[in-house]
């Protein structure tokens, strides 16, 4: 069965660096665009980033921008955040997600879910 599994996530001091790595199994993440979320306890899930299934549109939330960078290893069949200038706000459950053949990634629209890794930004 198709499966998405995260992983990276810990404990880094603000300004540091973390990178998060979401895997897919059961089909090939090139066809499907590819979404990073986040959220924290009692807040609504939030969009991070999306690249799409050409890798022709990549998008970040404005709180990311500059601090942050997706990409797709398609030899591994895996789509990373490379997270940099680390905030304490940015810490939170972070989710990858795929949806098929779309070129945006709408929260409530994503066909795989991820099970979410931790990522804590603290000194």
């Amino acid at each position: 069965q198709p499966q998405l599994v995260e992983s990276g996530g810990g404990l880094v001091q603000p300004g540091g660096s973390l990178r998060l790595s979401c895997a897919a199994s059961g089909f090939p993440l090139g066809d499907y665009a590819i979404g990073w979320f986040r959220q924290v306890p009692g807040k609504e899930r939030e969009g991070v980033s999306c690249i799409s299934r050409s890798d022709g549109s990549i998008d970040y939330a404005d709180s990311v921008k500059g601090r942050f960078t997706i990409s797709r290893d398609k030899d591994k069949n895996t789509v990373n955040l490379q997270m940099s200038s680390l905030k304490p706000e940015d810490t939170a459950v972070y989710y990858c997600a795929a949806v098929l053949f779309l070129t945006n990634c709408p929260l409530n629209a994503m066909d795989y879910w991820g099970k979410g890794t931790l990522v804590t930004v603290s000194s």
